[in-house]
């Protein structure tokens, strides 16, 4: 079946004035997304979701459509891959690979749809009914002092058996949020803590330092996205795991990091990495050297049923029945409209788990008359 159309709605929501939250590095005042709409010739629609500005997607969307309209949904991938190699002067770390996610995303939910299968059928099989998820908050805002603790107090209230806190404004900040966090949730809760790369290599060691005897999960982002050599160096000292991948694009990005071994836990993030398309090769790359990966989840509810399949479509190897730590999903617990609101069954977490959809595609239904009143004019 042939695409026939395709369309970006770029939407936002503002948050209420004093409600900022985020990382050491910014404080966010709205989430924004790009929502694709990927028709077929029958009516058949699929849905998708692209990271970055929603602007400069729209800017995008011209070149886009003149390699898709015509194709068939099942060869997106080539046509993908046509543009890699025509524009390669683009380069891969941008918006033309942030588009490309969201429309494999539709495209995959569309010939799930056509095909009456789930897209974990699609895309590897289904390897467990649920995926388990980390609570991600404990955010930084215009008042963390404040606010930290009634986050986490949040958390604990929850039931959540892992979450994940932001860090990095300085090493002895750091090991407070922590103490504190760890106070309230108890010995049993999994806790990973987010520096969102804003310290260098001798930074992160002393935030290493102090953190780790509350043990830790993971750290994740410790520095800049480019310092393949710095996370060499701190993945051999550390004693606790590192993750990063976020804002990396496609395998090529995750070859370099991976190759090097400088990293214990892969985290693409299906609406920027490259979608299903790069994300599978990145999983693939992982699993050839033994590294876990959970992917990185921050936009709308679209991004997370994506990351659902994705996860539920993984192998467990190299572990069989005994599972020690399944692969986790990031669910964002911060204020955000477009995760829930703009979903007629958004995807809800019970008891640490997700339940993984079997109905046809992503297994979502969009409401678009809530999505009318997020739309960037």
């Amino acid at each position: 079946m042939k695409i026939r159309d395709l369309s970006f709605v770029a939407i936002q929501a503002p948050l209420p004035e004093g409600k900022a939250y985020g990382m050491a590095k910014s404080l966010a005042t709205a989430r924004a997304t790009t929502l694709v709409r990927l028709v077929l010739e029958d009516g058949t629609e699929g849905n998708g979701e692209c990271w970055g500005m929603p602007l400069v997607n729209l800017a995008m969307l011209p070149l886009l459509k003149g390699y898709l309209i015509g194709v068939n949904v099942l060869d997106v991938e080539h046509a993908f891959a046509q543009m890699f190699a025509r524009h390669y002067h683009f380069g891969v770390q941008g918006p033309m690979t942030w588009c490309i996610s969201g429309i494999d995303m539709a495209a995959k939910d569309a010939a799930g749809k056509m095909l009456r299968q789930p897209v974990h059928r699609l895309i590897g099989g289904k390897q467990s009914d649920h995926v388990h998820i980390y609570a991600s908050g404990g955010y930084l805002t215009e008042n963390s002092t404040r606010d930290f603790e009634p986050q986490i107090e949040l958390m604990a209230r929850g039931g959540h058996k892992a979450v994940k806190i932001k860090i990095g404004v300085s090493p002895a900040n750091d090991e407070e949020r922590v103490g504190i966090a760890r106070r309230i949730l108890g010995p049993d809760v999994e806790i990973m803590v987010d520096i969102n790369s804003n310290y260098t290599l001798d930074l992160a060691r002393e935030s290493i330092t102090r953190m780790a005897p509350h043990g830790l999960g993971w750290i994740e982002e410790p520095l800049s996205p480019q310092d393949f050599s710095g996370y060499e160096l701190l993945q051999r000292w550390s004693p606790v795991p590192i993750a990063t991948g976020e804002a990396l694009y496609s395998v090529f990005d995750f070859k370099r990091l991976v190759d090097r071994r400088s990293v214990d836990v892969v985290q693409p993030d299906l609406s920027l990495c490259g979608g299903f398309w790069q994300g599978r090769q990145i999983a693939q790359l992982a699993a050839q050297e033994h590294l876990r990966l959970s992917p990185h989840v921050w936009g709308s509810g679209i991004g997370l049923a994506a990351a659902i399949h994705f996860v539920a479509s993984l192998p467990v190897s190299p572990h069989s029945h005994n599972i020690p730590r399944p692969t986790l999903v990031e669910y964002d617990l911060g204020t955000n409209p477009l995760r829930d609101g703009i979903l007629r069954n958004p995807p809800k977490a019970e008891g640490g788990r997700i339940a993984v959809s079997d109905a046809p595609g992503l297994g979502i239904e969009i409401d678009w008359d809530a999505v009318e009143h997020h739309v960037i004019r």
